[in-house]
Parts: structure tokens; C-alpha cells; sequence
């Protein structure tokens, strides 16, 4: 079959407008993928920017898979997390990106967004925290319901990632 090394790290997050910023990430592939080593999931360590607004993680990804075709292309998804004083966490943001498709080492820029939901959570949000979030975690990287929320844009993931692709031609699958 042929391969996909993803191998990269999260660098981190800006544009917030919250502080002490962590990221809880997964990536998502179609069927005809399997993970041969790495971890479909992760969470980076909390950050408070102290000069700027970049929270900086450089946490890794190290995923190796092997596919028999192009359909469901590994695609990323990140919920973007801030941490008050108290040990509370609120969402900041949802996002995605697609993993490119040709080798070599990419940097990415993933936008988020979050639901903004009715006058009163909002003004809930801003006095208590908390606010409202997904109830399905797909709803993230798939188009048909995400059109319909009401959102806020959010900050920015930014990601160094390299690809390499194996026995691609051998197995009659074009990029």
C-alpha cells in the first residue's frame, strides 16, 4: 500500500483574544487509511503569551499511515482552549485544515471560529465564562451543519509540517 509520514509540530496560536491558551487536536482520515504508528489525538501544554499574542506550544506530530487511494485525505482539527485563573477552561476556537498533498515541508495557517449562540449565552460568556460549544466533534471538518451556526471568528493555529509519500507510483495512486 502506499504511505503517508506526516511529521511536523503545532506551533502555536495567535490572534486571541484570550491568554493561557491550549489546543486539543485529532486528525480525521476516509476509511481506506490506517494508522500504522502515531497518536490520532493530543493535547499541548497551556501557554500565556508574555510578550504579544502568540502562545507558543511546539508540540508534535509524528503520524505514519498507510492508504489504498486518494479519498479522505487526512484533514486536522483543533479546539483551541483558554484557561482562567481559577483552573476554568472555555472554548476559543474550532478549526481544521487538510494535511497537503505533496511532499516537502508546509507551514499552515489554520483559522477558528466558535459558536456564538443566543444574546443571552453570550452575555453569560463574557460575565461567567463557559459559553456554547459542539455537541458532535465532526461537525468541525464536515461542511453540511457547520453552515448553518451562527459564529465569531477566533484566532489563528499556525503548524510546520512535512510530508513524505512512499510507494505512491508502485501502487498506481497519482497526487
Amino acid at each position: 500500500m502506499a504511505e503517508v509520514h506526516v511529521i511536523g509540530q503545532i506551533m502555536g496560536a495567535s490572534g486571541f483574544s484570550e491568554s493561557s491558551l491550549f489546543c486539543k487536536w485529532g486528525i480525521h482520515t476516509g476509511a481506506a487509511w490506517k494508522l500504522l504508528s502515531g497518536v490520532r489525538e493530543g493535547q499541548t501544554q497551556v501557554d500565556t503569551p508574555q510578550i504579544g499574542d502568540m502562545a507558543y506550544w511546539s508540540h508534535p506530530i509524528d503520524l505514519h499511515f498507510a492508504t489504498k487511494g486518494l479519498q479522505g485525505w487526512p484533514r486536522l482539527h483543533f479546539q483551541v482552549w483558554s484557561q482562567d485563573s481559577f483552573g476554568r477552561c472555555q472554548l476559543a476556537g474550532y478549526g481544521f485544515c487538510h494535511v497537503p498533498s505533496s511532499p516537502g515541508t508546509h507551514q499552515l495557517a489554520c483559522p477558528t471560529w466558535r459558536p456564538l449562540g443566543s444574546w443571552r449565552e453570550q452575555l453569560a460568556r463574557a460575565f461567567v465564562g463557559g459559553g456554547p460549544q459542539l455537541l458532535h466533534g465532526d461537525t468541525i471538518y464536515s461542511g453540511a451543519d457547520r453552515y448553518r451556526l451562527h459564529t465569531a471568528a477566533g484566532g489563528t493555529v499556525h503548524l510546520e509540517i512535512s510530508l513524505l509519500l512512499r510507494n505512491f507510483d508502485r501502487y498506481g495512486v497519482e497526487c
